[in-house]
């Protein structure tokens, strides 16, 4: 009995998706039809023949020229000698001369002007500092201390060919 029983329930279960898969629809789900004059554009298709016709004529065209020039046995002129001009050339040129003029003009007056440094008075106004120094200060430097400034300034002999006051009383100094 329970073997009869599982072989009708299999035979109705198959019969069902026998009839599932081969059910239709109930409901139209596939939309308006497109009417024909829009989905045969006939317009487009003629703007596209005349285009292709034009380009078939261009094409013959230079099929018809290119066939001339090289069944013809003579040379062809192909190297153009022009020279690339610029319209405004002569206003650059000028503004660059012009330019290069002002430029020598300001390196001719850097060049010709004295310097407005002058190391000599430098120098004295050191010396005159270091004086007011030892003057206000309460314990004046010693003989030490005033030989090492002296040694620092190496090249005041250089401007001068005799040694600076302050290397005189320097040198009047240590040999005493």
């Amino acid at each position: 009995n329970r073997y009869l029983q599982q072989r009708w329930d299999q035979i109705n279960y198959e019969n069902h998706r026998r009839k599932v898969n081969s059910a239709l629809p109930a409901v139209d789900t596939k939309g308006n039809r497109t009417p024909a004059h829009i989905q045969l554009k006939l317009k487009k298709l003629q703007l596209q023949d005349e285009r292709l016709s034009v380009v078939d004529r261009d094409n013959h065209l230079l099929a018809s020229k290119l066939a001339d020039i090289f069944s013809s046995k003579g040379l062809v002129d192909h190297r153009n000698q022009y020279h690339l001009r610029s319209l405004n050339a002569n206003k650059r040129k000028h503004e660059l001369l012009l330019v290069t003029h002002q430029n020598q003009a300001i390196y001719q007056r850097i060049t010709s002007r004295q310097s407005e440094y002058r190391r000599q008075l430098w120098l004295d106004d050191w010396e005159r500092t270091e004086r007011r120094l030892d003057n206000i200060s309460r314990y004046p430097r010693k003989p030490a201390d005033k030989q090492r400034p002296s040694r620092k300034v190496k090249f005041a002999a250089v401007e001068s060919s005799e040694p600076s006051a302050s290397c005189r009383d320097s040198n009047t100094d240590s040999t005493d």
